[in-house]
């Protein structure tokens, strides 16, 4: 389904992604992990349009997306949930699931939303409140909701469980494994190596902008170097 290859990005002088390569099959959980600074959310980025890549490839369904502007690789059938969850806080729940189908027929909207609801009910208990009181974890539910909109076939998620208690953790997890068993491909960015791995049906270590290990989560779970580094073993 998506295919990256041979990627490097700049920010201004910064090399930030040397080369990097990674592929996502259709109906796989792909998760990327690494430090801080590594190049995970550059990584989300450039796939979405937010940062123009300086040569290499990415292709989705076949079809190269380099060239695009972001709401054209949206309307392809990919969406973001990006780190800090970043929700309106000045509009209701209810607002941000519209905003989140703008690139869909309306036809469809209630649809949608009733399938967004299942996933998280405390957003339709709550659905005319403001985004900005929520928990946080109420907030990392409604930018996964409001991704969810557009009916992605691949979703990116950048760090969906950053700031949260750990019980919530668990259920942020849960809900991404529901929505990839339902249907969605899934890229994860997450620093939670050992929860990420555990959900993964393939992974990629990214390090200063190269991927430097590669393999199923099993493998990657097991990897003495990855235990090391991310696992605090």
């Amino acid at each position: 389904m998506l295919r990256v290859e041979d990627l490097h990005v700049y920010y201004g002088g910064i090399h930030a992604l040397k080369g990097a390569h990674l592929k996502v099959d259709k109906g796989q959980i792909v998760t990327l992990i690494g430090a801080n600074g590594a190049g995970k959310s550059t990584t989300l980025r450039t796939i979405v349009g937010l940062v123009k890549l300086r040569s290499g490839s990415i292709e989705f369904n076949g079809e190269d997306l380099s060239r695009l502007q972001t709401h054209e690789i949206i309307k392809r059938g990919i969406a973001i949930s990006p780190e800090g969850r970043k929700v309106f806080a000045n509009l209701t729940i209810l607002e941000n699931l519209e905003l989140g189908a703008y690139a869909r027929d309306y036809g469809t909207f209630n649809t949608q939303r009733e399938w967004v609801y299942s996933l998280f009910p405390r957003l339709k208990e709550r659905e005319r409140q403001l985004a900005g009181t929520l928990s946080g974890g109420e907030q990392q539910m409604l930018a996964l909701g409001r991704a969810l909109m557009s009916r992605p076939q691949l979703i990116l998620l950048d760090e969906p469980s950053l700031g949260l208690a750990p019980l919530v953790v668990e259920e942020v997890f849960r809900i991404i494994q529901t929505i990839n068993e339902e249907g969605a491909t899934i890229l994860l960015v997450e620093q939670n190596a050992m929860a990420a791995l555990q959900i993964a049906h393939f992974a990629y270590v990214l390090e200063t902008g190269r991927i430097t290990l590669e393999g199923t989560g099993r493998m990657l779970l097991e990897d003495e170097r990855v235990r090391s580094a991310y696992l605090g073993e």
